[in-house]
């Protein structure tokens, strides 16, 4: 299969999972509620559309891998190929009832994103892209923001709700990025922040904390619409180091930032 093949498939297996979780959305209900561990939710839901994207991918292609958040799959090989799967970034939003979540999948070789589709379920918003192609958000392509300047920005990023460690150095560049832009917002998915960039909605996008599999998609997202991803020292293993920083032209003052205090 080619990538735009990789991507048909992709957007529709998105989508499908997309469905059953609108569905589910309607009788959830706090009883459902699981912990993996203090503050960190999860719920039949997550479980069973990662199941139902997982049998829909396994079978194309027995070599490649599988890195998923519930665990479902475990045969990753991390300088291989992989499917890459958040069957619903954004749970805590979910299982409170607030219309922000969505699927995130992927297919990467080792750290190098090849195709990925970020699906807002509640909007009914898919965005897409395959490396070298652009990003789009159905039809319509997505590009960056052109604000360079900190004070012309709205930054997003994540607060975390475990593993605490680094939480003062976090709390000193949100001090300073308060002082000096527009605003930030945590919204609660990842990968929806991160598709937000390329569409230039935001001007940039950082957290630490998180996995390969909230911010595949996004990335590749943010880079075919022309904009720039590092991890927090200005590298390129943002993918399994697990912090990134994502924007357009706003990227190198953002990074400038948070490199003073990491």
């Amino acid at each position: 299969m080619d990538l735009q093949e990789i991507k048909n498939l992709l957007t529709d297996t998105a989508r499908e999972a997309g469905s059953f979780i609108r569905r589910e959305s309607e009788r959830f209900n706090s009883r459902s509620i699981e912990y993996k561990e203090v503050n960190n939710v999860v719920s039949y839901v997550d479980k069973e559309a990662e199941r139902m994207i997982v049998d829909r991918l396994a079978g194309l292609d027995e070599s490649i891998g599988f890195i998923t958040e519930e665990e479902t799959a475990a045969t990753a090989d991390r300088y291989g190929y992989n499917w890459i799967i958040d069957p619903l970034d954004g749970t805590a939003n979910f299982v409170h009832g607030l219309p922000h979540y969505s699927v995130s999948l992927a297919l990467a070789k080792g750290k190098e994103v090849l195709a990925g589709v970020v699906y807002h379920v509640p909007a009914d918003e898919t965005y897409w892209a395959v490396q070298g192609g652009g990003a789009w958000k159905g039809e319509q392509q997505l590009k960056v923001s052109e604000a360079g300047r900190l004070g012309e920005t709205l930054m997003a990023t994540g607060f975390p709700y475990y593993r605490f460690e680094e939480v003062n150095k976090y709390i000193k560049i949100l001090e300073e990025l308060m002082q000096n832009t527009h605003g930030l917002r945590r919204f609660g998915s990842a990968a929806l922040d991160l598709a937000y960039v390329a569409e230039g909605r935001y001007d940039g996008f950082f957290e630490y904390n998180l996995n390969s599999y909230d911010m595949a998609a996004g990335v590749l997202l943010v880079q075919e619409a022309g904009g720039s991803v590092t991890d927090f020292s200005g590298g390129d293993d943002y993918l399994f180091r697990g912090d990134v920083v994502a924007g357009g032209a706003a990227h190198r003052e953002l990074l400038e930032v948070i490199k003073k205090y990491w």
